[in-house]
């Protein structure tokens, strides 16, 4: 993935955080990161279907998008 760094950076804080003694701190960054992966897959997935061209495209984001999703992509 083209994301894969933000991923890796926030792996590099928790680590720092787990090391010096931040345990709220790791422990947020953990979810952080799981966050952080799930957008990253989501938009991948997006980009692969095409909705990412329809935004580049100018679509603007709004009940179409939702509506596509909802039919399961294909614009039903």
């Amino acid at each position: 993935m083209a994301r894969d760094w933000i991923i890796d950076v926030l792996a590099d804080l928790k680590s720092y955080a787990d090391t010096n003694g931040m345990p709220a701190t790791a422990a947020s960054l953990e979810e952080t990161i799981l966050v952080a992966v799930a957008e990253a897959a989501s938009q991948q997935a997006r980009d692969q279907s095409g909705v990412g061209l329809m935004m580049q495209a100018g679509h603007d984001g709004g009940a179409g998008n939702v509506t596509w999703l909802f039919a399961g992509g294909d614009n039903a």
